[in-house]
């Protein structure tokens, strides 16, 4: 399938490891020029080195002067945006319960502000290419999951209601925005990772009992519906939010 992203530009947020890095890949290999970031330039620099082309724009989104700078990099170098895709976050946090003023603080940030901070940087570059916001979001902001952090979980409840909130607005400048739910991903560097180490028949046991098809989902997996919502393909979604998680999510019906 031709997704007509050649010659696109995309700048993708968190993007030097893990579901950012495949998508950003993903991106480039269906023909964009693609802008990575992230808040470690050694790790940029080695992630850049293994997709064509790519621009690495250095900053940490969670902070609005941040963001707006990752942006006006981006445009100095690139002369546009096209895609933009908000995948800066991390499920690491105090066990529910044990909550603080200051971990609400860190988790809204990293999880939360970096995605409204860079959409409002790039709201005005995006509305000239009537381009495309994709935000990387959880099933833990669509429901209760067992175990997870209340303060990621209520952070990525906010991310949801901020897609669907800020889609009608969007619309206006022609930009549509969706978001995706992924479930239990697995990737090197991942939380997952120290918890198969740390107890793998626990875990192994957690996923064939709460997930349908009795696995991980895979960081590729995840790139793959990304670029459907960054194409044309999906042009008559906004405000959305798909949700790859092999089936865990019980929904409400």
């Amino acid at each position: 399938m031709d997704l007509e992203l050649n010659g696109k530009v995309a700048l993708v947020t968190g993007s030097s490891t893990g579901i950012g890095n495949a998508i950003a890949k993903k991106l480039s290999g269906a023909g964009c020029d693609v802008v990575i970031n992230g808040r470690n330039k050694k790790s940029l620099t080695f992630a850049a080195s293994d997709i064509p082309g790519a621009f690495i724009a250095q900053g940490d989104v969670s902070q609005p002067d941040e963001a707006k700078k990752v942006i006006t990099e981006t445009l100095s170098k690139m002369g546009k945006i096209d895609i933009l895709v908000c995948n800066v976050g991390s499920g690491s946090s105090v066990l529910p319960g044990n909550e603080s003023y200051d971990e609400w603080q860190r988790v809204f940030a990293i999880n939360f502000w970096s995605t409204t901070n860079t959409v409002e940087a790039a709201i005005s570059a995006l509305s000239k290419t009537q381009g495309v916001i994709v935000c990387v979001s959880s099933i833990c902001g669509s429901e209760v999951i067992d175990g997870a952090p209340i303060t990621y979980s209520a952070a990525k409840a906010a991310l949801n209601a901020y897609v669907r909130g800020i889609s009608r607005p969007l619309s206006k400048h022609n930009v549509r925005i969706n978001a995706i739910a992924p479930g239990n991903i697995y990737f090197p560097g991942s939380n997952w990772e120290k918890k198969i180490e740390d107890n793998p028949e626990e875990i192994k046991k957690m996923i064939e009992s709460t997930v349908t098809m009795k696995r991980f989902g895979t960081a590729e997996e995840i790139a793959d519906a990304a670029l459907f919502l960054c194409s044309d393909h999906s042009s008559f979604m906004t405000g959305s939010c798909l949700t790859v998680d092999g089936g865990q999510r019980k929904g409400i019906f």
